[in-house]
C-alpha cells in the first residue's frame, strides 16, 4: 500500500493521539524516520515503566498478537522498541489509508430518530 505524505500525517496525529503524546514533542514536518524513531523512543519508555499500557495500546490499536510475541522474542532480529514501532507505524498508516479512501458521507440531523 503506498503511503502518501497526507497518510503519513494522518498517521502521525494518530499515533500522537493514542500514545498521548504531546505535539510540541516532536517536529511538525517529521519525516518517516524521525517518526519512527520517536516512536521507538517513547515505546522503549514505555517497556521500562509501563508495559501494561503499551500492551493495551496495541491491542486496541489492533495491532497482530502474534507479531507483538515475535517483536518481544529473542528470535526478532531487531530491538523490541524498534520492532513494535515499525508494527505501530504500519498499522497507524494502513488506518490513515482506510479513513481517507473510505469515508463515511454525512447522515445529516439524526434528531427524533428513535432506537
Amino acid at each position: 500500500m503506498p503511503t502518501s505524505d497526507k497518510d503519513l500525517e494522518l498517521a502521525k496525529a494518530l499515533i500522537l493521539k493514542d500514545f498521548g503524546i504531546q505535539e510540541g514533542k516532536e517536529a511538525p514536518n517529521a519525516s518517516e524516520e524521525d517518526l519512527l524513531r520517536f516512536l521507538a523512543d517513547q515505546i522503549a519508555e514505555m517497556i521500562a515503566f509501563n508495559l501494561e499500557v503499551l500492551l493495551s495500546n496495541l491491542y486496541r490499536l489492533d495491532v497482530s498478537e502474534q507479531k507483538v510475541n515475535f517483536a518481544l522474542s529473542p528470535r526478532c532480529p531487531e530491538p523490541a522498541n524498534i520492532a513494535l514501532a515499525r508494527l505501530v507505524l504500519e498499522r497507524q498508516k494502513a488506518r490513515a489509508f482506510t479513513k481517507k479512501h473510505y469515508q463515511q458521507p454525512d447522515l445529516g440531523d439524526l434528531d427524533g430518530l428513535e432506537l
